[in-house]
């Protein structure tokens, strides 16, 4: 049976953190806080984990879940290429409720799904999840609800849709996002000196917010990113950009 901690209870802090990290380091599941909605965790480096979270959601390998990280240092790692417009925007609004998608480091030993080579990354300005995270490193994280329904902003929500096919929750109260889920973009085209950035879903962070941190870049918005997605190239790297991004409205 799923255990419920109570994160306003300093008495079970230090033992929820600990049966988190715990839980996440065998392969299990843990529904956590963040600053948009809750999200449900897995190991983004334990293919059978990553797979157990797709289910628990109904939710199949095309949509792979997006990762969360606790600082900009482990963005290097994890993608392809950072370019100074890519650093700039990440130190602008990370943590908080911006998700980038970017070409994943081929080197990587993970199976997150169908990802076209990219990975969709983000810090979380939670307390709580983001120390989990300097714990455990990067998890894979979607919202903590069946594929469908609403997003939970509390615990409660959360357990009803997904029940004992998660090992543990973290209550935290209500999420503080009020369901606005995290904005995300598809950086995979900025270049050093400007290039693309793709909207692919509105959220926490505003298209205006955005420009004025990437003056020389090309900002499409939800209907140029549409008709961009149709008249990709045949390696179908853009569509890829879409799916790696997880891009339900209910994203963490």
């Amino acid at each position: 049976m799923a255990e419920v901690y109570d994160c306003s209870d300093s008495t079970q802090l230090l033992a929820a953190a600990r049966a988190a990290r715990q839980t996440l380091g065998r392969g299990g599941l843990v529904v956590l806080p963040t600053d948009t909605v809750y999200g449900i965790a897995a190991d983004a480096f334990t293919p059978e984990a990553v797979d157990a979270l797709l289910m628990a959601k109904g939710r199949g390998r095309q949509s792979p879940p997006p990762v969360l990280i606790a600082d900009t240092a482990t963005l290097g790692a994890l993608a392809a290429h950072v370019t100074e417009p890519i650093r700039a925007m990440a130190e602008a609004f990370w943590p908080g409720p911006l998700t980038i998608v970017l070409d994943a480091n081929p080197s990587l030993s993970w199976d997150l799904g169908d990802t076209g080579g990219t990975v969709a990354l983000r810090i979380p300005n939670h307390p709580l999840t983001l120390e989990l995270l300097r714990e455990t490193g990067p998890l894979a994280v979607s919202s903590a609800n069946k594929t469908g329904e609403p997003a939970a902003n509390q615990v409660s929500e959360a357990q009803s849709m997904l029940g004992d096919e998660v090992d543990i929750y973290l209550d935290a109260g209500i999420a503080d996002g009020d369901g606005v889920a995290s904005t995300i973009v598809d950086a995979t085209g900025i270049t050093a000196d400007g290039g693309t950035l793709r909207i692919l879903r509105e959220g926490g962070v505003s298209v205006e917010a955005l420009s004025k941190v990437l003056p020389n870049v090309t900002i499409l918005g939800l209907h140029e990113s549409s008709t961009a997605s149709d008249s990709a190239d045949s390696d179908g790297s853009t569509a890829n950009a879409d799916d790696a991004a997880g891009a339900a409205p209910t994203e963490a």
